[in-house]
């Protein structure tokens, strides 16, 4: 079975803390499916999370971050 990556960008509306981004980042991390999850400390409100499509969709990662009680919406991602 070949593997698949692909990647999305989220945008958070929230002014998070690094901590609270970094709880995110960890929670995204370890979601059946996806590969890596993080903000660059320059640009917080856009999180890069890549993901095997085959396990998650890109609409259900947004499931994980609002669950944290932010806002946000995918920018791009298939």
């Amino acid at each position: 079975m070949i593997e698949f990556d692909a990647n999305a960008v989220v945008h958070i509306n929230e002014n998070l803390s690094a901590e609270e981004i970094h709880n995110i980042e960890k929670e995204l991390s370890g979601v059946r499916g996806v590969v890596s999850a993080c903000a660059h400390v320059k640009t917080p409100h856009l999180m890069v999370v890549d993901y095997d499509p085959q396990s998650i969709h890109s609409c259900d990662l947004l499931f994980y971050i609002e669950r944290n009680g932010v806002h946000a919406s995918l920018v791009g991602g298939i």
